[in-house]
């Protein structure tokens, strides 16, 4: 792997006001819509440059602490430069317990970085968060939002090589970061699983939505690491829904809260053990809360 070292200093990009504009205008109106703009913003420069966020501002006619407030609040937005590759490294209890400091410790080696700093040659930015929501595989990474179970220090050098060279054109099944779960309903334990409604080749999970007053059907891929949902009606960016169980309609909460925007989770057992949790917030861009990114 090539020589890596710690950058405290970047290039600032200049930003382009038209570009800004016209992803303005792309949301203009649309509830929650915010959120979306950041997005298309750190999708064209990698992170949220003030001159950007200054832009919105005046367009919006809202104060820029409001707009930093939102892009403070979801830890998926970046206020500085991020590498090509993002690598989030979970630390919670499950992980914790499985060795996840050693992990973070072996990527700091390799990467010769701490947490929260970013490659001299801007291809990694190391972070840490406190749970991914799949315990029962931990220690957990994810690169790029493909998810790298049961680490151990000596697949972290493949993982960053892996990485460099691009995780384009993943062959589902025969790469270990996507597989396939089958998850019951934590109360009744009847399966959620939809053999009537394929998703990329697998059958779908399936729950019962409400949200606004609206009632109706939700599938979710059943493959890790892919996040195509369909539902009967649209969901707003930035709602909250409330899942059920669709055989026993008790809802599918639990206490944890999506690290990334304080969301309930919700939460499904997977057969043959485990859990599986994902964020209730349409929008919400922390690992395996994308669930909710309606196609």
């Amino acid at each position: 792997m090539a020589d890596l070292g710690k950058t405290t200093v970047h290039e600032r990009e200049p930003v382009d006001p038209e570009l800004i504009r016209d992803i303005l205008a792309k949301h203009d109106g649309e509830q929650g819509g915010l959120i979306a703009i950041l997005e298309d913003i750190q999708t064209e420069y990698g992170f949220l440059p003030e001159d950007a966020l200054r832009t919105v501002a005046e367009s919006m006619g809202r104060p820029l602490i409001d707009i930093y407030g939102v892009a403070r609040f979801y830890h998926c937005f970046s206020l500085k430069p991020r590498g090509k590759h993002v690598i989030s490294a979970c630390l919670g209890t499950a992980c914790h317990v499985r060795g996840a400091p050693a992990i973070v410790e072996e990527l700091e080696r390799q990467l010769k970085i701490r947490v929260d700093e970013t490659t001299q040659d801007k291809e990694f930015t190391l972070k840490t968060v406190n749970c991914l929501g799949a315990c029962a595989l931990g220690p957990v990474a994810v690169v790029d939002g493909r998810t790298f179970s049961k680490l151990r220090r000596s697949k972290v050098k493949p993982l960053l090589e892996q990485a460099a060279a691009g995780n384009d054109g993943v062959e589902i099944g025969k790469d270990v970061r996507i597989f396939p779960v089958d998850v019951s309903c934590p109360r009744c334990n009847h399966s959620l699983m939809d053999d009537s409604f394929f998703i990329e080749g697998r059958p779908s999970i399936r729950v019962t939505v409400s949200f606004n007053h609206k009632h109706g059907w939700l599938r979710l891929a059943s493959l890790y690491g892919r996040y195509n949902v369909y539902s009967e009606y649209e969901v707003p960016q930035s709602s909250v829904v409330e899942m059920f169980c669709p055989h026993c309609h008790t809802e599918l909460t639990s206490s944890w809260q999506c690290p990334t925007c304080g969301a309930p989770m919700v939460q499904m057992i997977v057969r043959g053990g485990g859990v599986v949790r994902i964020c209730s917030r349409r929008g919400c861009c922390g690992s395996r809360s994308h669930m909710l990114d309606l196609i």
